[in-house]
């Protein structure tokens, strides 16, 4: 069975940094392509960052996290990480990985930035 959960929200203040995780099993993890994505409250889920699966390990970021969040990936560990430096209070949300090949969601991790 194909689970995948996301670890390392939490509260920071506003010019801080977070590192979110998200750990996988029962699924090939090296193979697939992973995106993170966030919902902030009464918005739609859009997408963050993505990574390509086997070697080229290619990233791509969202207009509005380029140059502060970094996703990248640990095959022989099946995890998924985003670090996330210089977080604006519109980066509160709940941020889910995804792999889209399988369709499958994480339960997702609150993100609050605040002062």
């Amino acid at each position: 069975q194909v689970q995948l959960v996301e670890s390392g929200g939490g509260l920071v203040q506003p010019g801080g940094s977070l590192r979110l995780s998200c750990s996988a099993s029962g699924m090939k993890f090296s193979f697939w392509r992973m995106e993170w994505y966030r919902q902030a409250p009464g918005k739609q889920r859009e997408l963050v960052a993505s990574i390509s699966g086997g070697t080229s390990g290619d990233t791509g970021y969202a207009d509005s996290v380029k140059g502060r969040f970094t996703i990248s990936r640990d095959n022989a560990k099946r995890t998924l990480d985003l670090q996330m430096n210089s977080l604006q209070l519109e980066d509160t949300a709940v941020y889910y990985c995804y792999c889209p090949p399988l369709r499958k969601w994480g339960q997702g991790t609150q993100v609050t930035v605040s002062s």
